[in-house]
C-alpha cells in the first residue's frame, strides 16, 4: 500500500515538474518494449525468476555459484593479421601483456574454403584476418603457444571442418592430444544464412558437418566446446535485442536436436555448448539480455530431459558491437567499447572480446588493441565489480526488462518453432527478412535525428582527426601463401592425399561415418582447405541465396517529410528528363558476405525512387560488370566492409572499361580509411561514402553526379 501511495505522490510531482503527464516520458525501445520513466515494486508482481540463486537452475543470476568473485571473465582479444607469422606474434604480446585466451579471426578466403591462390579471392587474401591454408600456416600460428594451456576460439562456419581439423593436426604435432585441447569451435552455420554469409554447402548437409563437430568432439574433446552458438551477427546486421535473443536460443535448439539425431546422449555434449552475443549501447537492457538468455535457454533444455543440471546451463562469450564504432570523431569509441564492455560483465558474461575504437576504418593497431584489451584489465582490477555476483539482482528496472525480454524472446521461439524449426524458419527467409527490416528501420531513425550518435549526427567536429592505421600488402601476403602452399605439395605424398580426399567424399556422399574424423586423416597427409572443401563441394554442391530488398521500410520513416519529397520529386523529374527511371546495382565484391550496409542502400534507394538491382554476394569484378551491362545500370555501387576496395575497384572499373561500358558509374560506400580515397578517385571512383553517412545525403549526392553526367553527355 505504501508503494501505491508513493507512486501517487511522485506522479503528481512530475506532473509539475513536467506540465504533462508521466507517460510522455515513456520509451519505446525498437524491440517495442516500453520502458517507463519509474519503476518500483509493482512492476515485479508475478515475476517468476525473482529469488533465483546463482551456479543454481534457471542460472538466470550466472552459471557459476561464485562468478567473477571466484574468478573474472576470460578476456579473449579476437584477431588475426594477415599471415600466421604476423599473428603468431600478436598472439604471443597480447598473453604476455594479460589476455588469457586466444581468438583468431580469419580471412575471408579461408572462410569460404579457398586456397590462397584461388583466382576468386585476390582481394580477400589476408585483409579481414590470417590466411590459412594447410595445418603448416596452423602450426605456425601457434608456434610457442603451448595449446594444453592457452584456450583457444576459432570463429568458422563454412570451412568449419577443414579448420579444425587443421587445428587437431597441428595439436598432434606440437605433442599436445585432441583430448587436451581447449577452446571453442562457432560451428553456427543457421546464422551464417540468416546474417552472415560465410556458408558454403547448403543448410542440410551443412547441418550435418555441425552435427558430425558435435558428435567427434563429445567423444574425443572433452575440453573443447563444439560449437559457439552466434547472437554476435544477428545484432551487427540490424536485429533487435529480441531477435538476436529468440534466434540465437532458437538456433541453439535445432543443433541440440540434430546431435540427438546422431544418437548422442544430451548430457554427453550439452555441458560443451557455448554462445556468443553482441554487446550494445543500451547498456541495462543488454545487462538484462544475458540474464534472460539464461533463464530461457534453461527452459528450452528441460524439454530434452537431461540428468545433469550443468546441460541446463548457458555460457557465453561477448564482444562489443563494431556497428557501434564509429568513423567520425573516432575517440568516442573508446568511451562507447567501455560502457558496453561494462554491461557485458554487469550481465555475466564468461569471456569478452573489446573492440579497438579504430576498427570502423581499418584493422586494429597494436595501438588500438592496446587499449581495448586495457579496458577489459581496468574493469576487472579498478571498478570493484568483480567483487559481487549480479550486482544489479533486485533492481526493479533490470529485472522488468530481464522479464520482458525473456516474454517477447519467447514468443518469437515459439513462432519458429510452429514453422517445424529454425531450419526451415531459416528456408523461408522470415528471420533474414525480419532482421534486414530492423537494420533498416534503424538507419532511417539515425539520418533523421530520432536516434543520437555523438560526432555523427549530432556534436560533430568541423575537423577529422587523423589517425594511425593499419595498411595491409594484399599482394605481398598472397604471394607468400601462395609460396607456402607450392612448397606444402611438393613436400607431401600425392596418393596419400588423394586417398584420404577420396574416403572424405564417399564419408560425405554416402551418410556413414564423422566428416571430421575422415578431414583428419586429409590434413595430416597435408590437403589444403581448399582441397578439403571442395571435396565436400563434390558431395554436398554449393549454396546460393537470392538476394532479396525490403521495401517501404525507410520510406516510411520519412513519411510526409519535406526533405524526403522534395529528393523523391527531383528524381521523378530527372527520370522524365533521362527517359527512365535511374538504375543502380548494389554490389558486393570478392567473399564479404557482410551485406547489412548494400541491403539498407538497396532498400533506402528503392524507397527514394531508384530501381535497384541487388546483385549477388560473392562476384568477381569481371561478374559484376557483365550482370551491370545486361542489366543497363546506370551506377554500380559497391559495398565494402573487408579491405579489399583497393583491388576490387580498380579491377571493376577496368573491366567496365573493356566491355565498352565506361559510362557506368562506379561509386563506393563501407569502410573505406580516408587515406585510400585518393587512389580510388584517382583510379575511376565517383565517390566515396564512408561510415555513418546519411542515406539521403548519398542519395543527393548520386543524384548531383547524374545529373552533371548527363549535361556533359
Amino acid at each position: 500500500m505504501a508503494d501505491r501511495v508513493d507512486y501517487e505522490d511522485w506522479q503528481k510531482l512530475a506532473e509539475c515538474e513536467l506540465k504533462a503527464s508521466p507517460e510522455s516520458l515513456v520509451w519505446r525501445t525498437p524491440e517495442g518494449i516500453d520502458v517507463k520513466p519509474l519503476y518500483t515494486q509493482a512492476d515485479l508482481e508475478g515475476v517468476g525468476h525473482l529469488g533465483t540463486m546463482p551456479g543454481i537452475k534457471p542460472f538466470l543470476r550466472g552459471p557459476r555459484a561464485t562468478m567473477y568473485a571466484g574468478r573474472p571473465w576470460t578476456i579473449r582479444q579476437y584477431a588475426g593479421f594477415s599471415t600466421a607469422e604476423e599473428s603468431n606474434a600478436f598472439y604471443r604480446k597480447a598473453l604476455a601483456a594479460g589476455q588469457q585466451g586466444v581468438s583468431v579471426a580469419f580471412d575471408l578466403a579461408t572462410h569460404r574454403g579457398y586456397d590462397s591462390d584461388h583466382p576468386r579471392v585476390e582481394g580477400d587474401v589476408g585483409k579481414a584476418g590470417v590466411a590459412i591454408d594447410s595445418v603448416e600456416d596452423m602450426k605456425i600460428l601457434f608456434d610457442s603457444i603451448p595449446l594444453d594451456a592457452v584456450s583457444v576460439s576459432m570463429t568458422m562456419n563454412g570451412a568449419v571442418i577443414p579448420i579444425l581439423a587443421s587445428f587437431i593436426v597441428a595439436g598432434e604435432e606440437q605433442g599436445v592430444p585432441r583430448a587436451k585441447l581447449s577452446g571453442t569451435i562457432q560451428n553456427d552455420i543457421l546464422k551464417e544464412f540468416m546474417v552472415r554469409n560465410t556458408y558454403i554447402y547448403p543448410p542440410e548437409p551443412s547441418m550435418r558437418l555441425v552435427a558430425d563437430i558435435i558428435e567427434y568432439t563429445a567423444k574425443e574433446m572433452p575440453k573443447f566446446n563444439s560449437i559457439s552458438i552466434s547472437g554476435y551477427h544477428m545484432q551487427e546486421a540490424g536485429a533487435t535485442l529480441v531477435q538476436e535473443l529468440a534466434f540465437t536460443l532458437a538456433d541453439g535448439r535445432e543443433y541440440v536436436r540434430a546431435a540427438i539425431a546422431k544418437g548422442l546422449d544430451v548430457d554427453a555434449f550439452a555441458g560443451r555448448l557455448s554462445f556468443f552475443f553482441a554487446i550494445g549501447m543500451n547498456f541495462f537492457m543488454e545487462a538484462a539480455k544475458l540474464r534472460a538468455a539464461r533463464l530461457l535457454w534453461s527452459r528450452i533444455m528441460e524439454e530434452f530431459e537431461p540428468k545433469k543440471q550443468s546441460s541446463l546451463m548457458l555460457r557465453t562469450h561477448c564482444q562489443t558491437s563494431g556497428v557501434s564504432l564509429q568513423e567520425q570523431d573516432p575517440y568516442n569509441n573508446i568511451v562507447r567499447t567501455a560502457y558496453e564492455a561494462m554491461a557485458a560483465a554487469l550481465g555475466g558474461t564468461q569471456s569478452l572480446h573489446t573492440n579497438a575504437f579504430d576498427e570502423a576504418i581499418a584493422l586494429p593497431t597494436e595501438f588500438s588493441a592496446r587499449i581495448a584489451r586495457n579496458t577489459q584489465l581496468i574493469l576487472q582490477h579498478e571498478t570493484g565489480v568483480t567483487k559481487v555476483v549480479d550486482p544489479l539482482a533486485g533492481s526493479y528496472y533490470v529485472e522488468g526488462l530481464t522479464n520482458a525480454l525473456a516474454d517477447a524472446a519467447w514468443t518469437l521461439i515459439e513462432e519458429v518453432e510452429a514453422m517445424g524449426g529454425m531450419t526451415k524458419a531459416v528456408a523461408t527467409g522470415l528471420p533474414k527478412r525480419m532482421i534486414e527490416e530492423s537494420a533498416t528501420r534503424r538507419q532511417a531513425a539515425v539520418d533523421r535525428g530520432d536516434e543520437v550518435i555523438v560526432g555523427v549526427n549530432k556534436y560533430r567536429l568541423d575537423e577529422e582527426d587523423k589517425i594511425d592505421i593499419l595498411d595491409i600488402d594484399n599482394a605481398a601476403v598472397q604471394l607468400s601463401q601462395i609460396a607456402r602452399i607450392k612448397t606444402t605439395k611438393r613436400q607431401r605424398d600425392p596418393k596419400r592425399v588423394d586417398a584420404a580426399l577420396v574416403v572424405l567424399g564417399q564419408t560425405a556422399a554416402n551418410g556413414k561415418g564423422n566428416i571430421l574424423e575422415a578431414a583428419i586423416e586429409a590434413s595430416r597427409a597435408r590437403a589444403t582447405v581448399g582441397e578439403i572443401s571442395d571435396a565436400l563441394r563434390s558431395a554436398f554442391g554449393t549454396h546460393t541465396a537470392e538476394p532479396e530488398v525490403v521495401c517501404t521500410v525507410y520510406g516510411k520513416a520519412y513519411d510526409g517529410e519535406p526533405e524526403f519529397s522534395t529528393l523523391v520529386s527531383r528524381l521523378e523529374n530527372f527520370s522524365a528528363s533521362l527517359g527512365t527511371r535511374p538504375m543502380i546495382m548494389v554490389a558486393k565484391l570478392g567473399q564479404d558476405g557482410h551485406d547489412r550496409g548494400a541491403k539498407v542502400i538497396a532498400s533506402a534507394f528503392g524507397d527514394i525512387g531508384f530501381d535497384v538491382l541487388a546483385g549477388p554476394l560473392f562476384q568477381t569484378p569481371d561478374e559484376a560488370a557483365d550482370l551491370a551491362v545486361a542489366a543497363k545500370v546506370h551506377v554500380i555501387g559497391v559495398s565494402s566492409l573487408a579491405a579489399g576496395h583497393k583491388t576490387l575497384l580498380p579491377q571493376l572499373i577496368g573491366a567496365l572499361k573493356q566491355k565498352g561500358a565506361e559510362n557506368i558509374m562506379v561509386i563506393c560506400g563501407g569502410v573505406v580509411p580516408r587515406q585510400d580515397y585518393e587512389f580510388l578517385l584517382d583510379n575511376g571512383v565517383a565517390a566515396i561514402f564512408g561510415p555513418g553517412t546519411n542515406v539521403l545525403d548519398a542519395a543527393r549526392t548520386v543524384l548531383d553526379l547524374m545529373e552533371g553526367k548527363a549535361r556533359n553527355d
